[in-house]
């Protein structure tokens, strides 16, 4: 685990390190929308294929289930020229972090190359050990200059045992104004949840959850769940501090880190039979899991991450400090 531990840190920092470059010089013709409308962006391309590409090199037997692929990228010229320029300043790039990394160097990086790697997630949930990635989780707060969060988990057996979560604009501590930015969640299972920070990889703790954090954590898009079912458990549970609207599992970090105490996503009631994307929480999970929480789903079942890129059989997901977990589950059965 080791291994993979490092070559996914070092992946993760680099994919952020392209995201945070193409959102400084990022212009209104480098996006597009999917078919359900959310947009998708060359940082989203770029992230893919870097991360896609190292994990490729290192472990080429492995599965990789990723949020995008190139289709709809190879029918647009333009796009694929930019998101190739690039992934070829980060693709040979030797700024390892982490320790040595174990990716070929190639000297002309094709849009056949980018393509190819972006479609190496395209692999399907089922057998004995996957990676789940989202390039970019929160791509709405990625376009805002905002919150997001490029999310990396190693599943076996159903079981996330590594996840990687780099959110490249998360200060270091949310309530002081001056805090650095740029923050990597590292959870392996049995080991804890550790944070670097995505500049330099400097390691800045182990972290631990809280039972003193007042607020709620949710999605900064009120689409993106109930928020007045949040509001009325928040306010039963004496969480009277002002909820925390963030994009992306970087909702995760804050729980696992203590700066919240509950993040809570059930569906919105216009979509009551919506189900979560796998590469959505697995990351996530761990990171809170490790750092001495509990996530399930509203119901009170673990999140299973075998039934497909869904969760088809869980609604919505609930990520605690562990000591209010039962009670939350009672106030929702409730509501």
């Amino acid at each position: 685990m080791n291994s993979r531990k490092q070559i996914a840190m070092n992946a993760v920092l680099q994919a952020g390190e392209l995201c945070q470059l193409v959102q400084d010089e990022m212009v209104s013709s480098d996006s597009i929308q999917k078919s359900d409308r959310s947009p998708v962006t060359i940082a989203d391309f770029g992230s893919q294929a870097l991360i896609c590409k190292a994990i490729d090199d290192a472990f080429p037997e492995d599965i990789i289930v990723a949020e995008e692929n190139a289709d709809s990228l190879k029918k647009n010229s333009v796009l694929l020229e930019r998101v190739t320029d690039y992934v070829n300043q980060f693709v040979n790039s030797d700024d390892s972090k982490f320790g040595d990394e174990s990716t070929e160097m190639c000297e002309n990086v094709s849009e056949v190359n980018v393509c190819d790697w972006i479609d190496r997630g395209s692999g399907d949930v089922g057998s004995s050990s996957f990676w789940t990635l989202d390039p970019i989780d929160g791509t709405k707060g990625f376009l805002r200059h905002d919150q997001y969060a490029i999310a990396l988990a190693y599943i076996v057996e159903g079981e996330v045992q590594l996840g990687i979560l780099g959110c490249p604009n998360l200060p270091h501590k949310l309530d002081d104004s001056n805090s650095d930015r740029g923050c990597l969640f590292v959870a392996v299972r049995g080991d804890g949840t550790s944070i670097y920070n995505t500049g330099d990889g400097r390691y800045l703790g182990n972290v631990q959850v809280s039972e003193n954090a007042s607020r709620l954590a949710e999605s900064f898009e009120s689409t993106h769940g109930d928020s007045n079912t949040h509001s009325k458990i928040a306010d039963q549970l004496g969480l009277n501090q002002p909820p925390l609207q963030i994009d992306s599992q970087a909702k995760y970090g804050i729980v696992a880190r203590g700066e919240a105490s509950l993040y809570i996503r059930l569906p919105n009631p216009t979509y009551p039979d919506y189900r979560e994307c796998i590469w959505d929480h697995a990351a996530g999970l761990i990171v809170v899991e490790e750092a001495g929480g509990t996530v399930t789903d509203a119901n009170g079942v673990s999140l299973n991450f075998l039934s497909g890129r869904r969760m088809v059989n869980n609604r919505g997901v609930v990520a605690t400090n562990g000591m209010l977990h039962e009670q939350v589950l009672s106030l929702i059965s409730t509501q």
